[in-house]
């Protein structure tokens, strides 16, 4: 094995001082006071109180599961138009996919608060229609509407990404043979692209699954996820302890999440964990 110069070693060594700094010493600050009380005691009290937070555990999955699968079902399709379509309608597409991106995701949700609310602009327009209002902010359609919108960017852009790089003779070879449409799709494009499936998935399941402003603002307050949990645990001082087991239980499921999509993936993997 060929042993790095040290221009390597030194030219990984700001990266090295990140991860530790910022991914590794905060995991373990969590590790800590999970498995402590208010006193810095060795203790399981904290691990053992989850229990009553299952329903918000079980909803959070249910809400990410729901807002993934629809940005699959949204996501797929678009990026293989995406794939199909020419230079520029290419391009345009691209732009504005992009285009949400370039604004912070507070300021998206605000202004998707601004459009659903109950006297907000599509309320106003179906009011001078003769409509009833439509109360989507404060429910559960809300809250994964904005899942969607916030995150659907992520699932389309790998997806988009693997297409791009598909072989164009598989297609041909596959019509040759003597397959139609819905056969080329089914046979030869879904399976040659599942890694950027895969990838688009993980990467709108994981941060969906720990949201918490989007609930908190198209939920009203009235849902509850495990993000608004933490939240509130940790401003408080008496809970925090539970709140840093809360967090261990979430990293332990995302960990375990990211795991099973990647047995899933090929060997070149459209996935980087």
């Amino acid at each position: 094995m060929k042993r790095k110069s040290i221009f390597q070693r030194m030219a990984a060594a700001p990266h090295i001082v990140w991860m530790v700094m910022f991914i590794v010493a905060p995991m373990l600050f969590v590790l800590y006071f999970a498995f402590t009380d208010e006193k810095g005691r060795f203790t399981f009290d904290n691990i053992l109180s989850l229990s009553g937070y299952s329903n918000v555990f079980v909803l959070s999955i249910a809400f990410a599961l729901i807002a993934t699968v629809i940005c699959l079902l949204i996501g797929y399709p678009l990026a293989y138009f995406m794939s199909k379509a020419s230079p520029r309608t290419r391009k345009l597409l691209m732009v504005l996919i992009m285009l949400p991106m370039w604004c912070n995701l507070l300021i998206r949700t605000y202004a998707l608060m601004a459009l659903l609310d109950n006297g907000g602009l599509l309320n106003a327009l179906l009011v001078k229609l003769g409509l009833n209002k439509l109360y989507i902010v404060g429910s559960d359609f809300g809250v994964i509407l904005g899942m969607v919108y916030d995150f659907l960017p992520y699932m389309v852009l790998p997806i988009f990404t693997t297409m791009t790089k598909l072989d164009k003779r598989y297609i041909e070879a596959a019509a040759d043979l003597g397959c139609n449409s819905w056969q080329t799709m089914t046979k030869v494009v879904m399976p040659l692209t599942v890694s950027g499936v895969i990838s688009g998935v993980t990467m709108v399941f994981v941060p969906s699954i720990s949201t918490f402003y989007i609930s908190q603002k198209l939920g009203a307050g009235k849902i509850d996820l495990v993000g608004d949990t933490i939240e509130r645990l940790f401003k408080n001082t008496s809970t925090y302890n539970v709140g840093a087991a809360v967090s261990l239980v979430m990293m332990v499921l995302i960990i375990i999440s990211v795991g099973i999509m990647n047995k899933f993936s090929d060997d070149d993997g459209g996935i980087i964990v």
